[in-house]
């Protein structure tokens, strides 16, 4: 019913973050010989597949009638019941999509830190021969 709030929250929150945390990286300037991306690229990561998976979700649930173009936009909110119902799905399946979404992204950014950390290494060894 209004899963798809839950991530689209949270993909406004890391894309604050991201704006904010981009101006510092630029603010501090960046080093040119590092081969490290800079945090806010892999905050981006996030970003992007939070705001794919609610619009997908959105669309999921305009689709299935859902959601409205007229007030109450979530249909289930015109009963008390609906809403109850809506927000324990919020509470249940929302969180574990939002939950699940940043697991993943923080295996990505583990994967490519080990991947710098290898590269850092092979420039490393480059340089003293």
């Amino acid at each position: 019913m209004a899963c798809f709030l839950v991530p689209a929250t949270e993909a406004i929150i890391t894309t604050v973050a991201r704006k904010a945390i981009e101006k510092k990286e630029l603010a501090n300037g960046a080093d040119a010989a590092e081969t490290k991306l800079p945090f806010s690229h892999k905050l981006k990561w996030l970003n992007n597949m939070l705001w794919g998976g609610s619009a997908l979700l959105a669309f999921e649930h305009i689709w299935h009638g859902e959601v409205s173009p007229i007030f109450p936009f979530l249909t289930a909110t015109r009963t008390v019941e609906g809403t109850a119902e809506m927000l324990h799905e919020m509470a249940t399946s929302g969180v574990l999509m939002a939950v699940l979404v940043t697991a993943v992204w923080l295996g990505m950014v583990a994967v490519s830190s080990i991947m710098e950390r290898h590269e850092a290494r092979l420039q490393l060894e480059a340089n003293a021969k």
